[in-house]
């Protein structure tokens, strides 16, 4: 039997054991995922770092119910994703996860708080959009249109949707990678303080190792298996990481 990386104190969220992902491209077979074990608590707040073609999004996608494994488990809390339909696929996202990907994926024709609104409106126990992205540091720009938005500003309004419908976990894929620096600095402190405010359990993924140190725990991944867990000693803000 497997170990299932664990961390601290705390109930366990998301937990993964034996976790193959295979996919099938005519006569070629790709294992995108290796056996992977592990498990994430409440609050925690975890990046995975690996190289393009690691498995990192293919975790992040079965973690998130996005895709299904080929074999093993995947749970949150008490339900088994693994065995699910699409239905129950699709209202576990719903309700209890929030995606941050790397590029924004806003509806061009409606304002920061409509884009937002789309989520409030499916949502149990939502925010008002206008205060998600106060959260975010967008109070001042609810009624623009993202063609009147910096990169850097879309890609915190595609943060406050994800964040308005109060997630149980956030995930984020490379999220500061399609921003250059100084912009990818304010992104981090907006995840952190979402983090920090909200107790939302936190899972980034990036290739960038600088990242890393604001976790909690760190996890390296490499030919869809994962190779190291981590704990940092103390998580560094965003403003002390340089890359």
């Amino acid at each position: 039997m497997t170990n299932v990386v664990e961390s601290g104190p705390g109930e366990v969220v998301l937990e993964a054991r034996g976790l193959v992902k295979r996919y099938v491209l005519g006569e070629v077979e790709v294992l995108a995922l290796r056996g992977v074990d592990l498990a994430v608590r409440r609050s925690e707040f975890v990046v995975l770092l690996g190289a393009s073609g690691s498995g990192k999004s293919t975790l992040l996608n079965v973690l998130g119910g996005l895709d299904t494994p080929t074999e093993g488990e995947v749970r949150f809390l008490e339900h088994d994703l693994a065995r699910v339909g699409e239905r129950e696929l699709t209202r576990f996202r719903r309700e209890h996860v929030g995606f941050v990907f790397q590029f924004y994926n806003l509806i061009p024709s409606l304002t920061a708080r409509e884009n937002v609104g789309l989520v409030t409106e499916i949502a149990e126990n939502p925010m008002d959009p206008a205060e998600a992205l106060a959260l975010v540091g967008l109070g001042a720009r609810l009624d623009h249109f993202p063609s009147q938005m910096s990169g850097g500003e879309q890609q915190r309004v595609a943060m406050a949707r994800a964040i308005a419908k109060r997630p149980d976990v956030l995930l984020c894929d490379e999220p500061t990678g399609a921003l250059d620096y100084p912009t990818g600095k304010v992104v981090l402190e907006v995840i952190e303080r979402i983090h920090r405010e909200l107790g939302t359990t936190t899972i980034v993924i990036t290739h960038n190792a600088a990242i890393a140190g604001m976790a909690d725990r760190v996890l390296r991944l490499a030919d869809g298996r994962i190779v190291s867990d981590e704990r940092n000693p103390r998580r560094l803000s965003p403003a002390e990481l340089s890359w």
